[in-house]
């Protein structure tokens, strides 16, 4: 999950991350109080999950109250790559002598936390990872054993020759650790980490993404979803616990299970078709959760067809088969459709849709090459 600058700032605030004070604001008197109370130059900053936002003109310098609440009503309601900006974050400018990129990710391939740091922060990292490479230090972190503080300051000093300036970096860089790894993140960064002329360090930008699976575990970070920036459909789907991803082909696929997904998806494309989603109903389906599934797939014109892919292990084929009636009678759909039921009461299933004008298959193969046919005619 996706969260805003000023929630991973919050997030980060709480383990005593040197930063400048900031707030959050949604209008431009309220930007000129913040500005009022510190007395000091302010940075005016979107609020929006996509980056770029200097470029946009959605990062700005206010040197007094009249211009942090001019810049605020610039800003507001701006559009930044399709995103509407409805809050901007302000918070105090800080005197930079260098900035410094930290950041630790999940690394697929080594399949374990890696932090990376730079002394060339303040640009994007992939920027700096395409023309300079050699200015990246990478610090692969056993994911037993974690950080510690002796790996975090060795890093500190990769960026900063200077002791003292080190040891400050050093102690972000396990800080950030201890966030990443408690909040259960798979990202999380602060770019710039600015040394100021003095040798202190403050955060002045941050981003964090949260593994989606482990919000159980965070009630509070998962109150920061911000839905105004998901699609109906996403929302949608969301709520009802399916797993939705829009795709740009012509075959909606309704299956249960991720393995079973991403293979019905490799065998449309085996037989000439592009899939038009990711729709996972999960392992516990109910004919209601059926009957969402077929609504979000439906909805999106670019479908011509859908395939039901469904193994029935946990999840009955009976229940799909019911969810399946009640919704083609809710809603009838002018598209065709390929039901594929196998696994626990397949035949209970096979029984009820017989009664109705389906096209059935009995393997995959037979199911995926009969949709992309449908598809291909009706496109």
């Amino acid at each position: 999950m996706k969260i805003h600058e000023y929630q991973a700032k919050e997030i980060l605030s709480r383990y005593e991350v040197p930063m400048p004070p900031f707030e959050v604001v949604d209008s431009p008197s309220q930007a000129r109080a913040f500005a009022e109370r510190t007395g000091a130059p302010i940075i005016v900053k979107a609020q929006v999950h996509v980056g770029g936002r200097g470029k946009a003109g959605g990062v700005k310098f206010a040197a007094d109250p009249d211009e942090a609440e001019r810049s605020a009503a610039d800003i507001l309601g701006m559009d930044i790559k399709g995103l509407t900006v409805g809050k901007v974050i302000v918070y105090e400018a800080v005197d930079i002598a260098d900035e410094i990129y930290i950041g630790v990710v999940i690394d697929r391939a080594s399949k374990r936390p890696v932090f990376m740091v730079s002394s060339a922060g303040g640009v994007d990292i992939e920027e700096v990872a395409s023309a300079t490479p050699e200015k990246i230090h990478r610090h692969p972190v056993d994911p037993q054993d974690g950080l510690s503080r002796e790996e975090a300051a060795a890093l500190g000093g990769a960026v900063d020759p200077r002791p003292d300036v080190a040891r400050r970096i050093g102690d972000v860089i396990f800080k950030l650790w201890t966030a990443f790894n408690e909040s259960d993140a798979s990202l999380a960064e602060i770019n710039p980490l600015v040394v100021t002329p003095d040798g202190d360090v403050s955060a002045v930008d941050a981003k964090m993404l949260i593994d989606d699976n482990a919000l159980f575990r965070h009630e509070d970070i998962a109150a920061m979803r911000d839905p105004s920036l998901e699609t109906d459909e996403t929302r949608r789907a969301r709520e009802a616990g399916l797993s939705y991803v829009k795709l740009d082909g012509t075959v909606g696929c309704l299956v249960n299970g991720a393995g079973l997904a991403m293979t019905t998806m490799d065998v449309i494309k085996h037989f000439g078709g592009e899939p038009a989603n990711f729709l996972d109903i999960g392992g516990s389906s109910t004919p209601e959760k059926v009957v969402t599934a077929l609504d979000i797939i439906s909805s999106d014109p670019g479908v011509k067809a859908i395939l039901i892919n469904i193994f029935g292990g946990i999840t009955r084929c009976d229940d799909v088969a019911r969810g399946l009636i009640e919704a083609f009678e809710r809603r009838p759909l002018d598209l065709g459709v390929v039901v594929r039921l196998t696994g626990t009461n397949e035949e209970e299933a096979r029984e009820l849709l017989s009664e109705h004008d389906l096209v059935t298959a009995a393997t995959m193969d037979d199911a995926v090459q009969k949709v992309v046919e449908m598809a291909g005619r009706a496109a």
